[in-house]
């Protein structure tokens, strides 16, 4: 079984793809900026990947600000845009994560039910996420956890410039464009 410091530091270090000791890079999408539209434009790709993301990197990179804040900002942001593939309908998630799912909320549409419940509870912004052990949780502001399964990012600049005030909208939708197969390397 895999230790969770283990994946913890793995993550860190190879999916942060650290160049040389204290240097970032930004994850290369998996995905061209247009293929995971109507659910997040390319306007939204653009603004939120190619600026927000890219400015944790760049100012981890330069020392400029809250280092924490601007690491976090980009391991959370690596994991976020990282588990995303091109619209599919019907994509439901298959495999390990479909078990674990039907351990912890029976069905499917029970864990939607739950992450909604979670995420709108949030005044303001931050994330909601899957954790290993089977709850679903938040992160304020950002911070880096070694329990993530599947991560939603709830700041208003993944969902404003498509759904306006319609965050219900986003959250579900959002299950389109979520790759199962790479969350089901995250449940191990």
């Amino acid at each position: 079984m895999l230790n969770i410091d283990m994946a913890y530091n793995f993550i860190k270090e190879f999916i942060l793809e650290q160049k040389s000791g204290d240097e970032l890079t930004q994850l290369k999408l998996p995905y061209a900026r247009g293929d995971l539209d109507p659910v997040m434009s390319e306007d939204t790709i653009s603004y939120h990947y190619g600026k927000l993301y890219k400015t944790y990197v760049d100012r981890f990179n330069s020392k400029e600000g809250d280092s924490e804040f601007n690491e976090a900002g980009a391991f959370l942001h690596n994991i976020f845009f990282g588990q995303f593939q091109e619209v599919t309908t019907g994509n439901m998630p298959s495999g390990e994560i479909l078990k674990f799912i039907e351990k912890h909320f029976e069905t499917f549409d029970k864990f939607k039910d739950e992450v909604e419940k979670t995420a709108m509870g949030i005044q303001g912004s931050g994330w909601v996420y899957l954790a290993k052990n089977g709850s679903i949780k938040t992160i304020k502001n950002h911070q880096m956890k070694s329990d993530i399964v599947l991560l939603i990012d709830w700041w208003e600049h993944a969902w404003a410039l498509d759904y306006q005030a319609d965050k219900a909208g986003y959250l579900k939708n959002i299950y389109r464009i979520i790759n199962w197969s790479v969350i089901n390397t995250r449940v191990v």
